[in-house]
């Protein structure tokens, strides 16, 4: 069977690579982007199984890249996990209305964050 495959995207290389060693220690291929526009390349190549998007980039955000993402039927079905530093219901209940399927919030709980992307690659 071929591993899920994961686009991590953040602006933060210690995020990226820190998100890419966990879950390629567990199977699943990841790929990484630093900027929705990398993102952008990296989709229209192959529809990714799961995003993990942080909201916090430059030039588009990620409340932004994810409306994106929604809203495009080619990409509607993509499962989207924020994963930020910001904790505000109020953002936390956008995200949500926006489709996204879970947030975590950073630093990171590398269990919960592997035990929901194996219950979302699951569903």
């Amino acid at each position: 069977m071929k591993p899920s495959r994961i686009l991590v995207v953040d602006d933060s290389n210690t995020n990226t690579l820190l998100l890419n060693a966990i879950l390629t220690e567990r199977g699943y291929q990841t790929v990484t982007a630093l900027s929705v526009k990398e993102a952008n390349a990296s989709i229209s190549k192959q529809n990714p199984d799961l995003i993990l998007l942080d909201l916090l980039m430059p030039k588009i955000s990620g409340f932004d890249f994810l409306q994106l993402l929604k809203s495009d039927e080619k990409t509607s079905n993509i499962p989207v996990m924020v994963v930020s530093a910001i904790t505000d219901e109020e953002v936390i209940k956008r995200i949500m209305e926006l489709g996204a399927v879970d947030f975590l919030k950073k630093p990171i709980d590398i269990q919960y964050l592997v035990d929901r992307v194996g219950d979302i690659l699951i569903h």
